[in-house]
């Protein structure tokens, strides 16, 4: 992808998501629509989207037995999105269903560790190991179900692409320098996570929130 920016639109409402697409679309790469849009809108928003012409990162993070989750990706191949997310910890029955059951023109990545979580988190829930021992072994695992990659934080993504050379990583949690972290623990800069091997960059509050998004996305692509 030449420009390797997603931008993630969090937002129930549709006109919303159709107006920003519209400023942005000349200066990124593609749109992620997550759970909070697709449960207001449904198909019928994605398909609205859809026709201004940017490709669709639908990030759904499915993650339940194989059979569901197959069945649910058979459910959206109509949407013929770019990229779908699963969650890794499904296991690896369920991921190669999931990769199975996609269209094939759809890339199917599997979630490792949240940006939003870190050791302490981690701990919490019974996984004794760092965040980048575990996406590590979430990553072999997705690339055993023959999926196309994984998303990670851009702690962790140099590692990743050490050990799966071809795979395709997804990095969200991106601040620009100076940025503030909110609401995400492990955080890199978008040039960072370029450069260590993120194949796209997704983008949220910084160009979203901004006075002006496509001056934003335009401003960090020229960091990359």
């Amino acid at each position: 992808m030449t420009n390797p920016i997603f931008v993630a639109i969090d937002t129930p409402y549709l006109e919303d998501a159709l107006e920003l697409t519209r400023r942005i679309k000349g200066q990124v790469g593609g749109v992620k629509l997550g759970l909070e849009f697709f449960c207001a809108n449904g198909h019928h928003g994605v398909h609205e989207v859809q026709k201004l012409g940017l490709p669709i990162f639908l990030d759904l993070k499915l993650h339940d037995i194989p059979n569901t989750v197959a069945k649910a990706m058979q459910a959206i191949n109509l949407l013929e999105p770019a990229i779908v997310t699963i969650h890794a910890a499904g296991g690896r029955a369920m991921m190669e269903d999931a990769k199975a059951a996609a269209g094939l023109h759809t890339k199917v990545v599997a979630v490792t560790v949240l940006t939003s979580l870190d050791n302490h988190d981690l701990n919490r829930v019974g996984v004794p190991d760092s965040p980048e021992l575990q996406v590590a072994r979430l990553a072999a695992l997705a690339q055993e179900a023959g999926l196309d990659g994984i998303v990670c934080s851009g702690h962790e993504v140099k590692a990743a692409k050490t050990a799966w050379k071809d795979g395709f990583f997804v990095v969200p949690g991106l601040r620009p320098a100076g940025g503030t972290a909110a609401d995400q623990k492990r955080t890199v800069t978008p040039r960072h996570a370029r450069d260590d091997g993120a194949s796209i960059l997704v983008i949220g509050r910084p160009i979203t929130k901004a006075e002006s998004p496509d001056d934003a996305a335009r401003a960090i692509m020229g960091t990359l």
